[in-house]
């Protein structure tokens, strides 16, 4: 239930929030409720994927993406993250979520999200993201050229690259043993 009240508020609160462009930073704010808590009493892991999906909804709906998206039929598919937990989050401890879209390649989009305590990062995650539609994968470019700019993808850092490279040796770890 926690969830869904969270959803209702940033849905909310995005109706009344600046439009952001495709990259620009969407900040959200949050506290650390006793349902986010794991058995050693801070936020667990598997959470900070959750409240993730919450700061891709407020980027995706102020940047105007859910009314292209709604009339074109796309829908957004995380396909893999990536975590790096550097502290805790305690309970009723205040956070905010930084989402941005990093950059882009020919099939994918790639965001970044940081959890931050008074400018500190907590925890960094990367997604590889993309919309699909009635006729299957839409290449990044098709979503880009909807906003009626043509804007290049920033250079793709090195970290996304290694990334990449790391993904396409994971296909299946079991086969090495």
């Amino acid at each position: 239930m926690n969830l869904l009240i969270r959803l209702m508020i940033v849905l909310t609160t995005a109706l009344f929030r600046k439009p952001l462009g495709l990259l620009d930073e969407s900040v959200l704010s949050f506290r650390v409720w006793p349902n986010d808590l794991d058995i050693y009493g801070h936020m667990n892991n598997g959470r900070y994927l959750t409240v993730m999906d919450l700061g891709r909804i407020d980027l995706i709906f102020r940047m105007g993406l859910t009314r292209i998206a709604g009339k074109s039929r796309w829908h957004p598919l995380v396909a893999s993250s990536l975590m790096r937990y550097k502290r805790s989050l305690p309970l009723f401890g205040h956070y905010k979520l930084h989402t941005r879209i990093v950059c882009w390649n020919d099939k994918w989009f790639f965001i970044e999200q940081k959890f931050k305590v008074h400018g500190h990062n907590i925890a960094v995650g990367l997604v590889k993201g993309l919309f699909y539609g009635p006729k299957g994968k839409v290449p990044p470019t098709e979503v880009v050229a909807s906003f009626g700019q043509l804007i290049p993808s920033p250079l793709m850092p090195d970290a996304i690259r290694l990334w990449l490279e790391s993904e396409s040796q994971m296909t299946d770890v079991s086969k090495n043993t």
